[in-house]
C-alpha cells in the first residue's frame, strides 16, 4: 500500500511539473524579466500563524525560496536577487540575530553541495552589502560561497545581507570620493596634474562632472547585476524597506498578500503575467531616463 501511495505521488509530481514546463512555454512567447528580486516578507508572522516555534518560520521560508529560485531558473530569469537581512535587522533581540546568523551559515553550507540548486542551474552566488557586520563564520562561509561558484556563469544569485539601500549609495559615493581623490594625487605626483588638487585647479564645468553617475553605480554593492525587472514583496506590503531603492525607479513592484513561506507557482505566474502586461510601458520609461 505504501510502495502504490508513493508512486502515486511521484506520477502526480511527474504531471505538476510537466504542466509547469507548458506554462513556461506559452509564456516565453513574451517578454521574460532578466532580474527578479525578492523581500521575504513574513516568516516571523507565519510562524505566530501556525503556532510554530520561534525560528521555525524563517526554515520553512528557504523552502519556498528554493521553490521560487527554481522557477526563476527554469524560465530563464538569468539574475535573482533576495532580501535576506537587513542591517535594521541587527537591532532585534541577540538571541534572533544569533539564531538568524546560525541558520544562515547552515544554508550557505548547503548551496555548496554538489547536488544544490546552484550547482544544478550553473548559479554565481554573490553577497552583497556590509559583510563586514556579519559573524566571522557567516563571512568566511560567504566567502566561500562566492569563490567556489565565481565560474558558474548561467545565473546569478545575489543575496543581500547586511544591506540597507541608503548603506549601499553611502558606500558607493565614499569609494567613488577615495577613488578620485587617488587619481587626481597620483596625477599631481606625477607632475601631469597641473595642480588639480589646488582650488580653482578645475573650470566649473569640470568640477560638476568631476564623479560621474557611471562611477557611482560601478561601487554599488549591487553592480553585478542590472536593475530589477520586478520586486516581488510578500504579506501584501507595498514599501520598499531600504531595498535597491537606486536600482527600481523603473520595475514593477507585486505584493501578493500571501506570507513568504505561503508563497508559491501561482504568485510567481501572476508576478510574470503582470509584467509582460506594462513591459512596454516600463522599457518606454528607462529609454527615456
Amino acid at each position: 500500500m505504501e510502495r502504490i501511495r508513493e508512486r502515486v505521488i511521484q506520477i502526480y509530481g511527474n504531471l505538476v511539473s510537466l504542466l509547469q514546463k507548458c506554462i513556461f512555454c506559452i509564456l516565453s512567447v513574451g517578454p521574460i524579466p532578466n532580474h527578479i528580486a525578492f523581500i521575504m516578507d513574513g516568516n516571523r508572522r507565519f510562524a505566530k500563524k501556525c503556532k510554530l516555534m520561534e525560528g521555525a518560520g524563517h526554515k520553512v521560508g528557504f523552502s519556498a525560496l528554493m521553490s521560487m529560485l527554481k522557477y526563476c531558473y527554469e524560465f530563464g530569469v538569468r539574475y535573482v536577487t533576495v532580501y535576506a537581512f537587513s542591517i535594521e535587522n541587527f537591532k532585534r533581540s541577540p538571541e534572533e540575530v544569533q539564531s538568524l546568523m546560525d541558520l544562515m551559515l547552515k544554508k550557505i553550507e548547503e548551496i555548496l553541495k554538489k547536488q544544490s540548486i546552484v550547482n544544478r542551474y550553473g548559479v554565481r552566488v554573490i553577497f552583497s552589502g556590509n559583510l563586514k557586520l556579519l559573524s566571522e563564520p557567516v563571512r568566511l562561509a560567504a566567502e566561500r560561497a562566492m569563490l567556489a561558484t565565481a565560474k558558474n556563469s548561467k545565473a546569478v544569485l545575489s543575496i543581500c545581507v547586511a544591506y540597507t539601500s541608503t548603506n549601499e549609495i553611502m558606500h558607493a559615493v565614499q569609494e567613488s570620493c577615495e577613488e578620485k581623490w587617488d587619481e587626481i594625487t597620483l596625477l599631481n605626483s606625477s607632475g601631469a596634474g597641473y595642480g588639480l588638487i589646488s582650488l580653482g585647479g578645475y573650470e566649473q564645468d569640470e568640477m560638476d562632472h568631476l564623479i560621474k553617475l557611471t562611477d557611482i553605480e560601478k561601487h554599488m554593492y549591487m553592480a553585478a547585476a542590472p536593475d530589477p525587472d520586478i520586486i516581488i514583496r510578500t504579506s501584501g506590503e507595498t514599501r520598499l524597506s531600504n531595498f535597491l531603492l537606486w536600482q527600481s525607479a523603473n520595475c514593477y513592484l507585486y505584493s501578493p498578500s500571501v506570507l513568504w513561506p505561503e508563497i508559491g507557482f501561482r504568485q510567481f505566474l501572476w508576478a510574470i503575467l503582470n509584467f509582460q502586461q506594462i513591459h512596454f510601458y516600463l522599457d518606454k520609461l528607462r529609454k527615456q531616463s
